[in-house]
């Protein structure tokens, strides 16, 4: 069977050399502008990454601002357009894409932050949950207040698992710290943004943080002097004295290795029902950074060396090494350090997590509960 399997994978290793001259076409949908410097933005800079990497061999094309509910009528022209790979960014595609691939089978489809698969639709997400949760130290140290705020978009689990994440990264720093959330119930919303951070900091928040595809969160932040993050591409230039740190991603290394075995024939239009990528900082998808290279802007570096504290595993330690640790420790895996090892609770004291258990990758991409210090409504909360 083995033989076979291989020399199913070496035929059409063949199909796609033989297609040389016309070279693989590789679509990218995006939920937003790529002007929007943050998600879209961030993909586009991926997918020029991977065209950069691959030079002649594939041939990329994008859609943007494609609403959610309409991806299909835009994967039926990509298709006809000639199309060999899809990638549909949002989480939002997801019926779209799996309604699609079971009308185009020989066309291969990657569901960016998806979490259903299909022979001809793998899943992949670059995940921040780590990068959050040392943003979450950073935030606790340079807030006087100890009130945290967050600008949300959907609660869905990604973006419980960012806040969550974010506010045990605080509590690590500040045991009392809170994070007040307020959500926008959409991914591209600068008004929104603007309303809610607003009302974040008249109640208190003196460091912002966000998931929403602007830098407007930041903007509003830094125009009442308080700090904020880089949101998947790098925003300084939006509020240079106020960006502390940020979450960055590296799409392109994702796409990458995916195309790389598209093109080998390890990926076929049979194969991907079992392909999902969660890669992390171990990967280097993510990275922790004001800035690409710069895991603290240089202007906040003084101020977390001067918040030290008495912590359980380091001794006494000022923040910016500490976050350094731990940056450094989960590079070297989940096993070394998590987040989410139990023992856990939630904000209600209920048991999520036993002592040293470690958070499968379906825990992650289900994660429901709201972590200790998380303030503010959060739909289906496990009672």
């Amino acid at each position: 069977m083995r033989r076979i399997l291989v020399s199913l994978a070496a035929l059409l290793a063949l199909a796609f050399a033989t297609a040389q001259d016309d070279p693989l076409k590789v679509a990218f949908i995006y939920v937003g502008p790529v002007g929007d410097y943050g998600f879209s933005y961030a993909h586009d800079l991926g997918r020029q990454a991977t065209q950069e990497h691959f030079g002649d061999a594939i041939e990329t094309v994008y859609v943007e601002d494609v609403p959610e509910p309409e991806v299909e009528a835009f994967i039926d022209q990509l298709v006809a357009d000639g199309a060999d790979v899809i990638f549909g960014t949002s989480f939002g595609y997801g019926d779209g894409i799996l309604a699609a691939a079971q009308r185009y089978p020989d066309v291969i489809f990657g569901w960016g932050t998806g979490i259903s698969r299909a022979p001809n639709v793998l899943t992949y997400m670059a995940d921040f949950y780590q990068v959050y949760y040392l943003n979450g130290l950073i935030a606790a140290a340079l807030s006087e207040t100890g009130n945290l705020g967050y600008v949300a978009a959907f609660p869905i689990a990604e973006v419980k698992r960012h806040i969550n994440g974010f506010a045990l990264g605080a509590r690590e720093v500040n045991p009392d710290a809170e994070v007040a959330v307020r959500w926008l119930y959409n991914w591209f919303d600068p008004a929104g943004a603007t309303e809610a951070s607003e009302a974040l900091m008249a109640n208190g928040a003196d460091v912002l943080a966000f998931t929403e595809d602007t830098p407007t969160v930041i903007q509003v932040a830094a125009d009442r002097g308080y700090p904020g993050f880089s949101h998947y591409a790098s925003m300084v230039e939006f509020a240079p004295d106020h960006v502390a740190s940020g979450q960055l991603v590296h799409w392109d290394t994702i796409y990458v290795d995916i195309l790389e075995k598209v093109l080998d024939g390890t990926y076929t239009t049979t194969n991907l029902e079992d392909v999902d990528y969660f890669w992390l900082l171990e990967q280097g998808a993510v990275e922790l950074g004001a800035e690409p290279g710069v895991p603290v802007a240089d202007g906040f570096v003084d101020d977390l060396r001067d918040v030290v504290i008495d912590h359980p595993e380091f001794g006494e330690i000022d923040v910016y090494e500490l976050v350094l640790e731990r940056r450094d420790q989960m590079a070297q895996g989940r096993d070394v350090f998590e987040p989410f090892m139990g023992p856990l609770e939630d904000r209600n004291g209920n048991l999520v997590y036993e002592d040293g258990y470690l958070p499968t990758l379906g825990d992650l991409l289900s994660m429901e509960f709201a972590a200790p210090g998380v303030v503010g409504p959060w739909d289906n909360e496990p009672q």
